[in-house]
């Protein structure tokens, strides 16, 4: 795993300063877990299969364009293939999309943005119902943010209560 995600991971923004500040060539895990639309979207037209991949941690660009809050980011993902009902295989976490939107909560996350993104990924035929490892669904992650309005569009999208 790069320097630079495992910064974001930490939550050091200044770290995460420093090592951009040096104008690094950006990975498809980078560009989706920093919004770099534009990088991204450059590096799947080069090779779509990219939007599927795994990094060395398990994880896939669309869940880290999710889980930090990048909806554009996630937005050219979906329109290079990547699959919204993709789990992760982190050793710890397996995670689909649905389940990093709702589950956000990074300091660009607010509740409209949690709600932008799991339309999204719903939009593209995420399964609201879906289990991350361990049984934890998206609409649990939402009543633990306690996004009332996440919750209830998972619901109308036929998510169980």
């Amino acid at each position: 795993m790069s320097e630079l995600l495992e910064a974001l991971y930490r939550g050091d923004r200044n770290r995460v300063d420093e090592v951009l500040a040096g104008d690094p060539e950006l990975d498809v895990f980078e560009a989706a877990a920093l919004g770099r639309s534009d990088r991204l979207g450059r590096l799947l037209e080069q090779d779509a299969s990219r939007a599927n991949a795994f990094g060395d941690d398990g994880f896939h660009p669309l869940g880290l364009a999710c889980f930090f809050g990048h909806v554009d980011a996630a937005r050219v993902l979906l329109a290079h293939g990547a699959d919204a009902n993709l789990l992760s295989r982190n050793e710890h976490i397996q995670t689909a999309a649905i389940h990093a939107a709702a589950a956000s909560n990074q300091e660009a996350s607010d509740e409209a943005t949690r709600y932008e993104l799991v339309t999204l990924v719903l939009e593209h035929g995420a399964d609201p119902n879906l289990p991350q490892g361990g049984g934890f669904r998206a609409i649990d992650a939402a009543r633990q943010n306690g996004d009332t309005q996440v919750e209830q569009l998972l619901v109308e999208h036929g998510a169980q209560a």
